[in-house]
This record gives C-alpha cells, structure tokens and sequence, in this order.
C-alpha cells in the first residue's frame, strides 16, 4: 500500500469550527447597564441626599421666612422685604459686618502666607518628615473649648503671659476683651494657630504634583531656591490656591466658634459687641431674642456677603497666577 502526497500543492489548514452566536442572558443587559450607567449615580446619591436635607432645604426655608414676621410664640405674618429694609437700617448689623470682615482680613491673609512658606519648608527632606508633617495638624483636632481656655488665658489682662511680654517693653497692660482691635487680633492668633497647618498640608499636597524637572532646569539655569519658590512653586500652585483663598473666604465670614469661647460662650460678642461676628449676630436673634424672620434674612445677607467676597478672591487670585 502506497502513500501518495502531492508536493506540488501546500496542505491547508483545518478550518476552525463556527462561531456560535451566544445571546446574552435574560437580565444581563440590564445588569450592565446599571453597572455602567446607574451605578455612578447611585454612589454619589448619598451626598446629594444628604446636601438636599441638610443645605438646599435649609437654604429655601430661610429664603422663605425672611419674608416673615416669624416669632416663637408662631405668630407668622408676611412682611416682604421688610426685614431686609431694618437690616439695611441696623446699626448692630452693620457693625458685625465691619467685625467680620476685619477679622477675616487679618486672620486670613497671614494665615495663607504661613501656610505657603510652612509647606514648602515640609516639601524639603528631613528626619521624621511624616511625624513633622503630622505634627502640624494637631491644633486642628484640639477641642475649641481647650483652644479658647489657653489663649483666654494668654491674653488675660492683669495675669495674661501676652501682657507679662509687653511689659518688658514698658507697654501697658491691653484689654483685650474689651477694647476693639486688641479683640480682632487675639482671636485672628486662635484662627491662626488652628488652620494655618491645615492650609500647609493642603499646599503640600499640590507641590508634590510640580514636576521636580521645572526645579532641576531653573537650577542648571543659575536661579536661587527663593526665585525657584516665587517663578515656579507660587505659580504651579494657582488651582491649589484657588480651593485655599475660597475655603478660608467661607470660613472666616461665618466665623462663629473662635469668638464666641473667647467670651464665655457670649455670642453678643464683648460688652459692646465689638468683636460680634454676623454669624453670632444671626444666632443672637434666632436663639435670644427669637425672631426667626429677621433671622433668617440676616442669614441671606451674610450667604450674599460671601458670595461677594469668594467671586472677588477668585478673581484676584486669577490675576495673580497670570490667567490671560
């Protein structure tokens, strides 16, 4: 028996069996595309909930009182906008805008420039770095109420350590409680001395991002650390910045835990409300003298306020960092 085998003419390859068409399962299209499409939303509904309970609801109620003659004892009566017209007229609001706003400026702007020099100062090696680094935290997570015993203590004005300093310099002893500017300062230091690490690690988090080959080139380029800090880490730090300015813009114009332990948990803010906060301003008339209408539309001006003041800073801030 002979085999013959045809040289002339190459073998082919078997063919592969057919594909069969597989149809998807009963329910497995709907599986994917709540996977695919529902699932994002359904992870972050919670937020939302909780924004919609918790920060539109509120936000409409309010809107809705300040219209209102609204009093404890449930006495409602439509007023228009004549609680926004007795703000506008009222002396005691006016100057817890004033002390707002002078608490924010000079708590705010040193706060930052701290926070930026702190964080490029934990943005180099050293020993213990993550400890160091933690470390400047903890006055974040240090109880208000301790925070305001110790510096109510500092700045006490026959026994305070602050005036025990300034009188080795013959300067008389300062009420700071009762006058002022001595007030908005002592309390600028509490702000200070709680956020000003927080604000470094968060410039800390945007400078390790920069590209270490913006500092390699600048240095083969001759240019000093202090020109590398001003012409490349400020700069690179805008968006980081941005979330800074605008997060401290909100907090110091709501500014209402600091002040108010400072002085024994009074929100009336000193003996002549020299350093009441509109925050305190808006609590002393919803939870003291019960005027839930007036309240409320105190509560619309200051939302209006930082509205105000967190468009200025954007827009500041964005010049600064050079956006055309």
């Amino acid at each position: 028996m002979s085999l013959h085998v045809d040289a002339g003419q190459p073998t082919r390859a078997p063919m592969p069996p057919s594909r069969r068409h597989v149809r998807p399962r009963p329910g497995r299209s709907f599986l994917t595309w709540l996977d695919l499409k529902a699932a994002p939303y359904l992870l972050v509904s919670p937020y939302y909930l909780l924004f919609l309970v918790f920060g539109l609801f509120p936000l409409g109620f309010t809107l809705y009182y300040s219209f209102f003659d609204y009093d404890l004892t449930g006495t409602v009566e439509w007023t228009g906008l004549g609680n926004f017209a007795a703000l506008l007229d009222d002396s005691a609001f006016w100057r817890a805008v004033v002390n707002t706003l002078a608490m924010f400026v000079i708590a705010t702007v040193p706060q930052i420039l701290l926070a930026l020099l702190l964080a490029n100062a934990l943005n180099k090696r050293m020993k213990a770095q993550l400890f160091v680094r933690l470390g400047v935290l903890l006055p974040l997570v240090t109880s208000v109420v301790a925070v305001a015993v110790v510096f109510t203590q500092l700045y006490g004005r026959d026994y305070g350590m602050i005036n025990w300093v300034l009188s080795w310099f013959g300067i008389d002893p300062v009420s700071w409680k009762t006058e002022r500017l001595p007030s908005w300062l002592a309390i600028a230091t509490m702000i200070d001395w709680r956020w000003t690490g927080y604000n470094a690690i968060i410039f800390l988090a945007g400078m390790q991002t920069i590209p270490k080959d913006l500092y390699e080139a600048a240095s083969i380029d001759g240019a000093s650390r202090r020109r590398q800090f001003w012409q490349i880490t400020v700069p690179m730090l805008r968006p980081t910045m941005i979330f800074v300015v605008l997060n401290s813009t909100i907090g110091g114009l709501t500014l209402f835990s600091e002040p108010t332990t400072f002085y024994n948990g009074n929100v009336h803010g000193g003996t002549n409300s020299q350093f009441q906060t509109v925050s305190m301003f808006i609590f002393e008339q919803g939870f003291r003298e019960f005027d839930y209408g007036y309240a409320s539309a105190a509560a619309w001006l200051l939302f209006l306020l930082i509205l105000i003041g967190s468009a200025i800073n954007f827009l500041l801030i964005r010049r600064i960092g050079g956006n055309k």
